[in-house]
């Protein structure tokens, strides 16, 4: 065998030996890993306490990778803030009724959804119609929840929040006002309280208004009662015109004088 045989030869025998080597060193190197994910994973079964902190501490990592990513800080239960449903998931008549008061008034139709849910089930326990509250809101604010008149009425429903602070303070307070779903529960009590002192709808609206002392409202009542009887329409399945919105209410509310003002709720018509 000549030199340069027995040299290509050496070669050889080593690059074997190394790979030899560098296989089993590999292996029990494998060996040894899969050894500690499981003497790790019978640890966090046995300590849930570890696991929790585990948990806790990659959570926190994930989390600040995000926001340095991102550049914002996510916030994962922000929409069980939101004031949404999907309106396919509403019965076939609310349905109707939110997506035609979402084309007409330009909003969502998800949170449209979410009002005319909770429209129905307060007006459930009022006994009110739930279509009339919705016309309410509509004449009140155009579905905005953060509108405010010169003289104090906020939100959907335009309550006067400070005559009707006390009703407020089991959601909180005052600023509960400007939560949807806050504001549509306390003007439908407001509206329920009216319609009982004042003994009808058309009355009750009167009073809703702050016109009870005025010689007539302004006309508010009529544009409530048209859109209610337009939302019944629609809720029956017709095709009703889109009409443009009616401004917002044109008498300013004030408070009823103590006379006649209501101290107690009454019995639920």
């Amino acid at each position: 065998m000549t030199a340069l045989g027995k040299l290509a030869q050496g070669v050889q025998t080593f690059v074997c030996d190394v790979a030899q080597g560098f296989f089993e060193i590999t292996h029990n190197g494998f060996a040894v890993v899969g050894l500690a994910v499981v003497f790790s994973i019978l640890t966090l079964l046995a300590r849930p306490d570890l696991r929790q902190a585990g948990e806790s501490q990659l959570m926190s990592w994930l989390h600040a990778r995000q926001v340095q990513a991102l550049g914002v800080v996510p916030e994962l239960d922000a929409i069980d803030r939101a004031t949404a449903l999907n309106p396919k998931d509403l019965p076939k008549q609310q349905a109707a009724v939110a997506y035609w008061l979402s084309k007409k008034y330009r909003v969502a139709p998800e949170p449209l959804s979410a009002l005319v849910a909770e429209a129905y089930e307060v007006g459930e326990r009022t006994r009110i119609d739930p279509l009339l509250l919705l016309s309410v809101m509509a004449i009140e604010s155009s579905f905005n929840p953060f509108a405010q008149s010169p003289v104090g009425a906020q939100g959907l429903m335009q309550v006067m929040t400070g005559i009707h602070s006390d009703k407020y303070e089991n959601f909180g307070g005052k600023l509960a006002a400007f939560d949807p779903v806050t504001n549509l529960r306390v003007g439908a009590k407001v509206l329920q309280e009216c319609i009982q002192r004042a003994g009808s709808v058309e009355a009750g609206l009167k009073f809703y208004v702050g016109a009870a002392l005025h010689p007539d409202d302004g006309g508010y009542g009529g544009k409530v009662l048209a859109e209610y009887a337009r939302l019944k329409e629609v809720a029956t399945g017709k095709a009703v015109p889109l009409l443009p919105p009616q401004p917002l209410r044109t008498v300013a509310p004030i408070e009823t004088p103590p006379a006649t003002k209501i101290e107690e709720p009454a019995p639920a018509v």
